[in-house]
């Protein structure tokens, strides 16, 4: 039987704020290691079939569902693992889990394949991944006959944020599975330390197993509405160049619902005459790294309990977080806080307060500061800028362009530019030239001269822009040919 991941991307990840943006949230950062939390999910699976070899599971490449605003970044990560996923499906607007769900099981089964679905959240953490991968074939074969195999992590605290799983009679054929008896979404406080005291509980993970056939069937009974939906976005999609395009209109007319809401806690305790749900234990360092006091939970600590990333200097300090992406970053005398630097933000809080972080963020929104959405250095196509230093008719940015990638064939009205190598090659079209730059040479776009940059190279291509005229907002760009669809 084929495995088919389905990876769900669509997270803002603002718990995680300032280093997780709106524009670049957290499942596009590395929180632990070199790979982003997108890229460790993907690489989660590697070594199934070797370790497993007499299950004969056929891993089929992962379908990826996104919003549409981050759609190069999930492209240019999978780019960089030398992944070629079955699908990036591009939701023309978040409605959480259950419709991300029900596109990527249509398009598993669009030429009548049925295969085992692994659905993950792009943004947990999973430290033990030969015990995950041994959990997954397990439900792998309960999946393949019919079953809705759903993942259960032990609690270790009345988490008020997470689902709760209560499991009945045993599995008749597997010891470490049970039936689900329950599942309670989100309870209140009072209600989760019942659930911690008695034992019988466990979290619900967010990561399921069932057959394709078997989920949209299942949507199509509980929630008709999303189930047509998303149906008739599937049926007027498009392609654009690694992208699968829903249909915007059909698309906005799905009511939005998770996976939980929609299903789970519809067919919990209720013994279907063709579906039976599964609660699989895992005890492989699970975390959905949710606040920041999750993330130094996970982490590994010195022996004062401080955790420390970057250029950091702790002294008398335990219990601490203390993360620094630029400057240097020194902390005195303190107790159980979280200190997070990036180029344009510091975050100082209790690390017991960790949730509150939502209190910036709404102030963010409300008041429409940037910083809420984006971060300094900005993520496109082609690669990141950075702005350097800015004034009155000038400003200085920092660009990379990926090896192979180029800009659009564009225009500026109120603006001329200064570009100086600074590493890698450039080839520059200016209106009828095209020519190379190479590291300490430079060259001048005039105002109003058709002109394009492409990094021709093997390596990144780095460059100093300077800008200088009346108006130097980003939307003064006239395209003329991108490569990148963009308008």
């Amino acid at each position: 039987m084929l495995l088919q991941p389905v990876i769900l991307s669509g997270g803002s990840g603002t718990r995680l704020w300032p280093l997780s943006r709106e524009a670049y949230p957290k499942q596009f950062l590395p929180l632990q290691g070199e790979l982003s939390l997108l890229q460790a999910t993907v690489r989660r699976l590697e070594g199934l079939t070797q370790e497993h070899p007499h299950l004969g599971i056929g891993l089929i490449d992962p379908i990826l569902v996104c919003n549409d605003e981050h759609r190069f970044i999930v492209a240019e990560q999978m780019r960089a693992l030398k992944t070629d996923p079955s699908a990036i499906i591009l939701e023309p607007e978040g409605r959480n889990t259950a419709p991300a769900l029900t596109l990527g099981a249509l398009w598993a089964s669009r030429d009548n394949e049925d295969p085992v679905l692994l659905v993950m959240p792009a943004d947990h953490l999973i430290r033990d991944e030969v015990e995950f991968r041994r959990v997954v074939a397990l439900g792998h074969g309960l999946a393949e006959d019919g079953a809705v195999v759903t993942f259960g992590i032990r609690p270790n605290t009345a988490e008020t944020g997470y689902g709760y799983l209560l499991c009945g009679d045993p599995h008749p054929k597997v010891k470490e599975a049970g039936l689900l008896a329950a599942f309670v979404e989100k309870p209140d406080r009072a209600t989760a330390e019942t659930y911690v005291a008695s034992g019988a509980y466990l979290w619900n993970s967010g990561i399921f197993m069932l057959r394709a056939s078997i989920w949209l069937q299942l949507i199509e009974r509980y929630r008709a509405d999303i189930a047509a939906a998303c149906k008739n976005a599937f049926a007027a999609a498009t392609t654009d160049l690694h992208f699968f395009r829903p249909e915007t209109q059909a698309f906005h007319r799905c009511p939005p619902d998770s996976i939980d809401y929609a299903v789970m806690e519809k067919i919990a305790g209720h013994r279907d005459e063709k579906v039976d749900v599964v609660i699989l234990p895992l005890a492989a360092g699970w975390s959905d790294v949710g606040a920041w006091s999750a993330l130094w939970e996970v982490s590994a600590q010195d022996a004062s309990g401080n955790v420390s990333e970057g250029d950091t200097l702790l002294f008398d300090s335990r219990n601490t977080l203390a993360i620094a992406r630029r400057r240097m970053l020194a902390v005195v005398g303190v107790e159980n806080l979280v200190i997070v630097e990036t180029p344009d933000v510091v975050l100082v809080m209790d690390k017991a307060r960790s949730q509150e972080v939502r209190v910036v963020t709404q102030y963010l929104k409300q008041t429409r500061r940037s910083e809420v959405r984006y971060h300094q250095k900005m993520h496109r196509p082609w690669g990141t800028y950075e702005p350097i230093d800015h004034g009155e008719r000038y400003q200085v940015k920092r660009l990379t362009v990926n090896p192979g990638a180029s800009l659009s064939l564009q225009m500026h009205h109120h603006r001329a530019e200064h570009w100086i190598v600074v590493r890698g090659t450039a080839r520059v079209t200016r209106d009828e030239e095209v020519y190379l730059l190479t590291e300490n040479q430079s060259t001048y776009i005039p105002l109003g001269a058709q002109h394009r940059l492409e990094n021709p190279g093997h390596i990144p291509l780095e460059i100093i822009e300077v800008q200088s005229g009346s108006y130097l907002d980003e939307d003064d760009i006239v395209r003329f040919v991108d490569i990148y669809h963009r308008g």
